[in-house]
């Protein structure tokens, strides 16, 4: 298998961790295994217990203690339908090669995480996207119809993500329910990148904070043919520990996914597992600290796309940590955000890693130094106005 070379990383790899005020970042904000041990009835004990974690293999599909954990994330799911990778892209490549065939057709929301259509692309199948749609008020759609008419006699599977990379959109429990019931009629398989779910909807001004409502069930509580991938890096802010997983209720699929698991990493990292488990003890408290911190910086983005009205379109995102707003002028995303690390500093990401023309670029919602990059962000346009 031949694969192009991922866009998103690249461009990180060059600015990331050169570039101080970071304000294209995806994930929450992070916290110390000591910090996360403090959450513990007994930090001490904890602490004591994760030292004596053994450095030896674990179990294939992942401990048990922490397969129980996640499907108790589920309304339906049993520890016996979790299979634990390394992060969410280990599970996006073994799902994919598990499930596809050379000639398959694959139906894939796009904008999108390039593994999800470029991964079945490599593997021989034909991609359609289905693209979402910027409304004129600056929010974001998904138009059902147009998935219907894209569907063929050899459609195999349908790729989502919601709440979603990049724009924030978020499919609603009336329009799951809807996509569940079209797969459902032509036996089609759903892939649901869920790996922003916990943070519900983001609140806009003037309204009461819906943080805990949840977008709709998982997407493998509501159809026998839905896959959902979950991961500790984004709404849990835990990147570091790299542990995610792929949640279904077909066993002959996660079988097959099992067994190809052992050409990866075979088995994941105890001491990152054990971190999980302990993560996942606290899950409700640690979005919720989450879901403060985007508030709070959607508060201080509100304010400032307001003072800038004239440079972007904000296209305030619906759900997530992160939002795609449109820069107005002819320069390309690309040359805009590499001018920005460089004059000022400060790091968006460009849309087209997403493969997309339009200049939108990518803000990140989650961190706490937010408004302070943010700041630097506002003074560097001021002097672009002023200069």
């Amino acid at each position: 298998m031949r694969l192009p070379d991922f866009e998103l990383e690249v461009f990180f790899s060059r600015y990331e961790f050169s570039t101080p005020c970071l304000l294209a970042q995806s994930d929450c904000e992070s916290l110390s295994i000591d910090a996360l041990l403090a959450l513990e009835p007994d930090p001490e004990k904890a602490r004591h217990e994760f030292l004596q974690t053994r450095l030896g293999y674990s179990p294939n599909d992942g401990s048990p203690a922490l397969r129980q954990a996640v499907s108790g994330l589920y309304r339906h799911m049993a520890e016996k339908d979790v299979l634990l990778f390394t992060g969410a892209q280990e599970g996006i490549f073994a799902c994919m090669n598990v499930l596809l065939e050379p000639g398959d057709h694959v139906i894939c929301q796009f904008p999108g995480y390039q593994s999800l259509y470029d991964l079945p692309r490599a593997l021989g199948c034909h991609v359609d996207f289905w693209r979402q749609e910027a409304e004129g008020d600056g929010g974001w759609r998904l138009d059902l119809d147009v998935l219907k008419s894209l569907i063929r006699p050899e459609t195999r599977l349908v790729v989502i993500n919601s709440p979603h990379n990049p724009t924030g959109f978020a499919l609603d429990a009336s329009q799951t329910e809807e996509l569940c019931a079209l797969a459902r009629q032509h036996g089609i398989w759903i892939f649901a990148d869920e790996v922003y779910r916990g943070l519900g909807w983001n609140a806009f001004p003037g309204e009461e904070d819906r943080g805990c409502e949840e977008i709709a069930p998982w997407l493998c509580d509501m159809y026998e043919r839905g896959i959902s991938l979950g991961v500790m890096s984004k709404a849990y802010g835990l990147p570091g520990v790299r542990v995610g997983w792929l949640a279904c209720g077909n066993a002959g699929l996660m079988g097959g996914i099992s067994r190809y698991k052992n050409y990866l990493s075979i088995c994941g990292a105890a001491p990152s597992e054990s971190l999980a488990c302990t993560a996942l003890a606290h899950g409700s408290a640690l979005l919720q600290r989450s879901r403060n911190i985007i508030q709070e910086n959607l508060r201080v983005a509100d304010a400032f796309f307001a003072r800038h009205a004239d440079f972007f379109t904000y296209n305030r995102p619906l759900a997530g940590p992160i939002g795609f707003p449109l820069l107005h002028g002819d320069e390309s995303s690309e040359a805009f955000c590499i001018r920005l690390a460089r004059e000022a500093g400060v790091l968006l990401l460009p849309g087209s890693v997403y493969g997309l023309t339009a200049p939108y670029v990518r803000m990140g919602f989650g961190r706490k130094n937010f408004a302070a990059n943010l700041d630097v962000l506002d003074g560097w346009l001021q002097r672009q106005k002023t200069g």
